[in-house]
């Protein structure tokens, strides 16, 4: 159907939104004007109203982009920037999670065509079956269950025909794109995140880059206790079309619901694959949305989606430990001379190192400081807020540091993990997991000991 369609022309997005913009502009000048004449609370509740609104208004612009503003979107469904108060937070992210959930879909008559085309075979000799309705939708692709004539079941992922196109017009409108969002996330830092799409998009157009990233990760963890990366059939998997091992597990909305001790497991389980793929194999998926991971039925969880990734120098890798264990030991000198070292203080003589240290340990105490901390949305909130908002009360600091841009990824994901974790109200002790690959000390969970048999099983 044409509301299907993908626009790819930059005329055609520019005037998306172009509506998008001059839709919430006119809105919010109206509600400041009508706030005028109403009560504080009165014009608190417009307020949330108008955020909700705008919500929805994402969920259906965006939604039918794809591409990079597809992207955008895709992570505020799950980024709490404090938009909107406690009590409507919930019906907020039922609004934004239908990106990941709900994405207008393109026929399958197109997509099959897609299929063929890359792998130059007609779909029957290729699989034994084909389901043609998607079980996933992504900002840039759409994924199939089919199963292969020697039996196996697999998940096929095929990019959106004109999607490459779509991409480009939207790096030319990605300055008007990220107007629309710091409009109404006033917390995101929006130089960082352009950049970062600007680097990355290209490489996530491309299937057979992801393959090889998944291929990369699918060795370092087979066998593993509790992580699982699904195996690619690259016989299969082309420039826009991926064909991997299938998975079936239980999806987010469902586990942020599960019991305490099973979030807790969890959250443990999505540190350790994010945060220690970065120390320990110095290379990253850079994605850690929550449609991204998946609990299987036997307790491991089963990680999916590679097209943001990133691989570190050890050296950078070993740069950011060192920062670490600075904090962590309260070594406000070694940290600034450190960071004044590696350039993030362009001028080291206008920064106090107490009050760095403050910055720094309200951006990652949550796992640097030696004490179990209850991960919440609201916390979630609260570092995003310190780490890079003209709202932080480091905010003087701030003005005097620059992100370099070798680690500027690695922050990224750190800064999505934490939101996931937040929504998934883990608790841990977070830094006696981090020791492991901040010190090398023994493991101190239960996961951790079985994590330690296993690397040392591969080393062996």
């Amino acid at each position: 159907m044409a509301r299907d369609r993908i626009p790819t022309s930059r005329v055609r997005r520019t005037a998306t939104l172009g509506r998008l913009a001059a839709g919430q502009a006119v809105r919010q000048a109206g509600t400041r004007a009508a706030n005028v004449a109403r009560t504080r609370e009165d014009a608190q509740l417009a307020l949330e109203r108008r955020h909700l609104e705008a919500a929805e208004q994402i969920v259906t612009v965006l939604g039918t982009m794809k591409g990079a503003a597809m992207k955008l979107g895709q992570v505020l469904s799950f980024l709490d920037v404090g938009l909107v108060p406690e009590e409507y937070r919930e019906e907020f992210q039922a609004k934004l999670a239908a990106l990941r959930d709900a994405a207008p879909k393109v026929s399958f008559k197109d997509m099959r065509a897609v299929i063929e085309e890359e792998l130059d075979d007609d779909l029957s000799e290729i699989f034994a079956s084909f389901e043609q309705e998607p079980i996933a939708a992504a900002s840039i692709g759409q994924v199939y269950r089919a199963t292969l004539h020697d039996g196996r079941e697999v998940a096929v992922k095929v990019q959106y025909p004109g999607v490459a196109s779509a991409v480009r017009a939207d790096m030319q409108n990605l300055g008007l794109i990220m107007r629309v969002v710091k409009r109404l996330t006033p917390g995101l830092d929006v130089k960082a995140v352009t950049e970062e799409i600007r680097l990355r998009i290209d490489e996530e157009l491309d299937y057979e880059l992801e393959a090889q990233n998944q291929r990369s990760l699918a060795r370092i963890f087979r066998g593993h206790p509790f992580i699982v990366v699904p195996d690619v059939v690259t016989r299969l998997s082309r420039e826009r079309v991926l064909v991997s091992e299938y998975v079936n597990g239980t999806g987010f909305e469902e586990l942020k619901h599960y019991p305490q001790p099973d979030r807790d497991r969890l959250g443990e389980i999505v540190f350790r694959f994010f945060m220690g793929c970065l120390y320990r194999h110095h290379q990253f998926s850079g994605d850690p949305h929550p449609g991204n991971f998946l609990l299987l039925e036997d307790g491991r969880v089963a990680f999916l989606d590679f097209g943001l990734f990133k691989r570190m120098a050890a050296a950078d890798v070993e740069n950011e430990l060192a920062a670490q264990r600075a904090t962590a030991e309260g070594d406000a000198r070694g940290v600034h001379e450190l960071l004044g070292r590696l350039g993030f203080l362009p001028q080291p003589e206008r920064v106090d190192p107490e009050a760095l240290m403050a910055y720094v340990r309200d951006a990652v105490g949550w796992y640097t400081a030696d004490a179990e901390v209850q991960l919440t949305p609201e916390y979630a909130t609260r570092v995003m807020i310190e780490s890079s908002d003209p709202r932080s009360s480091h905010f003087r600091e701030m003005r005097h540091q620059d992100m370099r841009p070798e680690h500027l990824f690695g922050r990224r994901m750190e800064m999505l993990t934490l939101a996931v974790l937040g929504q998934l109200r883990a608790r841990a002790n977070w830094h006696r997991i981090a020791r492991e690959w901040m010190y090398g000390d023994p493991a101190v969970t239960e996961l951790g000991r079985l994590e330690e048999e296993f690397y040392g099983r591969v080393a062996a």
